[in-house]
């Protein structure tokens, strides 16, 4: 079913960024909505990348927008339910307890960039968990419209041992089944937000109430969620068009602030990347980009220089082909 969208506004990001708000009902926590942030390319285009965010994130990446506008697609992002622009005040932040209540976010979203505003070419890109999340729902819903994904980062296994991710897993699906609003205590640095944004040792400005430094509460019944996720993908799935795969070339759990914090991911495991982005579908592409940060597209100049060059060579060998005469 298509959402009527509750009002259109210009984004927190500034004029030409214009920001929708969709409307998706109720849950158990009260009214929910999704929110689609847009900027059309300088020319009438059939083109459109739509974008979704990780964990504890929104979209804010304007300098990836940019590369994909200067090359002739309208950019769309969407921030899901209770993240970012969409989080309202009697909401748990992130909270959801099936990867499947994003079906209704995604498919408003996807049924605005192809049937309302015509675009017939549609890319892709999500980070983290957001890279969990789309990859299951392509799976699914196959929308003849897609021409590729573009996953950075993305969570396709848990971190940590073979002993927490089989025992542990068993633990989470029984507490998650009981008690989903237990919180799980967590021991968060702060590193990687500090990294990043500018007041701290970063280059780059985002809402700290929308991507807080500490993240946010993290949930058994929200992790049990994730972990079907993770189980369905394993299993494999088969997305209907070509996909890139970027990451970091290696992990670190740094103690302190210093190089490893700026130049490795200290969010997920590499390894587990790598392990899994084949299960994503027939046709996959892995890229791991020396120096870069969890979010590839964020990290500093060199690492981030290659990812891009890494998006251009897939992009016009997979997706940038000449279409029927």
């Amino acid at each position: 079913m298509t959402m009527e969208p509750v009002h259109t506004e210009t984004d927190v990001l500034g004029d030409p960024w214009v920001a929708e708000t969709l409307d998706l009902g109720t849950d158990d926590e009260g009214p929910v909505v999704a929110t689609l942030v847009s900027r059309r390319a300088a020319e009438p285009t059939g083109r459109a990348v739509l974008y979704v965010h990780g964990f504890a994130d929104y979209f804010f990446q304007v300098e990836f927008a940019e590369w994909w506008l200067e090359r002739g697609y309208d950019f769309y992002a969407l921030d899901l339910r209770k993240y970012g622009r969409s989080l309202r005040e009697h909401q748990t932040p992130t909270y959801v307890t099936d990867l499947h209540e994003y079906d209704a976010d995604l498919r408003a979203a996807w049924d605005r960039v192809t049937g309302r505003d015509g675009h017939d070419h549609v890319v892709v890109a999500a980070h983290s968990t957001g890279g969990l999340v789309t990859s299951l729902w392509l799976d699914e819903q196959r929308p003849p419209q897609l021409a590729g994904l573009v996953l950075n980062s993305p969570w396709l296994d848990m971190q940590g041992s073979l002993l927490l991710r089989t025992v542990g897993t068993a633990v989470i699906n029984q507490l998650g089944a009981r008690q989903p609003m237990r919180e799980i205590r967590r021991d968060v640095s702060g590193f990687y937000g500090r990294s990043l944004h500018r007041d701290h040792d970063g280059d780059w400005d985002f809402d700290l109430a929308w991507k807080p430094v500490e993240s946010f509460a993290v949930y058994v019944g929200w992790l049990r969620a994730v972990r079907a996720g993770h189980a369905r993908l394993q299993r494999g799935l088969d997305v209907p068009a070509p996909v890139l795969v970027l990451s970091s070339d290696r992990s670190a759990a740094p103690t302190e602030m210093g190089e490893d914090v700026h130049s490795t991911d200290i969010v997920l495991e590499v390894p587990r990347i790598r392990r899994w982005a084949t299960a994503v579908g027939s046709l996959v592409t892995y890229v791991a980009v020396p120096g870069a940060r969890h979010d590839v597209v964020l990290s500093r100049p060199a690492a981030r220089e290659r990812a891009y060059a890494e998006i251009d060579r897939w992009h016009r060998a997979y997706v940038d082909t000449p279409g029927p005469a």
